[in-house]
């Protein structure tokens, strides 16, 4: 599962999909621009979100 993490506050996020209850992943993509974005995905193919921000950021994700 990823937990992501504001490093501003230390609040941290688990986030779930909710038609199939399955644990996004951290995923990446690539924008027209060249840009990488952080992404959560569902494994079941239900879609994506950009990844959670707090405090104005980005929250980060740490993979173990």
């Amino acid at each position: 599962m990823a937990t992501y993490t504001c490093e501003q506050c230390d609040m941290s996020v688990n986030i779930t999909c909710a038609e199939c209850g399955q644990d996004l992943a951290h995923d990446t993509i690539t924008t027209g621009d060249g840009r990488e974005v952080d992404v959560s995905r569902c494994p079941d193919g239900h879609g994506m979100i950009k990844s959670p921000t707090c405090c104005a950021e980005d929250m980060t994700c740490e993979l173990v």
